[in-house]
């Protein structure tokens, strides 16, 4: 059965905004702050087990979220650990990572994961954009946004609503609320 409102983790408000933005009225969303320990592993793995802890926090329904940055010419690397690189280095200085390699693409990730509470296995929803490793261009308020180029244009230099809908989030928000409608459909009456 699907909620008719989610808790999501995060203390990012950039980040809360363009998820409200993206599911509109499909789900009524709140959020709360959790400082929730990250294993090593894949963003599934790492996604998963924040989704585990943050429903045994709260003690009920929980979204959380987990995005990587996965470089080709590093094998998919820093890929979850992308939030390490960019409090070391900062948007402006990202690019310099590929320095050493032709190879500039890049994949965003982003990897969100609903569960009903403790004890109830957590659902992914993932999406996924190509682009490229890019010197910083537009405003660089959003984490790595200034830095990663979707067809000519940074995720900075693009309206929000554009970038909304080609982006990583948006595309795993797009299954999220697929799921969602799914699952009203599927309510008994």
């Amino acid at each position: 059965m699907a909620p008719k409102k989610l808790n999501f983790i995060t203390g990012n408000k950039n980040k809360l905004a363009e998820v409200k933005a993206i599911l509109g009225d499909t789900v009524e969303l709140t959020n709360q702050s959790l400082d929730l320990l990250e294993i090593q592993g894949t963003v599934e793995e790492v996604t998963l087990d924040k989704c585990k802890r943050a429903a045994d926090i709260i003690g009920g329904p929980v979204l959380v979220e987990d995005t990587c940055l996965c470089f080709k010419a590093m094998n998919d690397l820093p890929g979850p650990y992308i939030k390490w690189f960019m409090l070391a280095l900062g948007p402006q200085n990202m690019h310099k990572m590929l320095s050493g390699f032709e190879d500039k693409s890049a994949q965003a990730v982003c990897t969100f994961a609903y569960s009903e509470g403790p004890g109830h296995e957590p659902i992914i929803f993932q999406g996924r954009t190509d682009g490229k490793l890019v010197p910083s261009r537009g405003p660089t308020v959003f984490g790595w946004d200034s830095c990663f180029e979707y067809e000519g244009q940074t995720y900075a230099e693009m309206d929000k609503a554009e970038k909304n809908k080609v982006s990583h989030r948006g595309k795993a928000l797009d299954k999220l609320k697929a799921w969602l409608q799914q699952e009203t459909t599927q309510m008994p009456a």
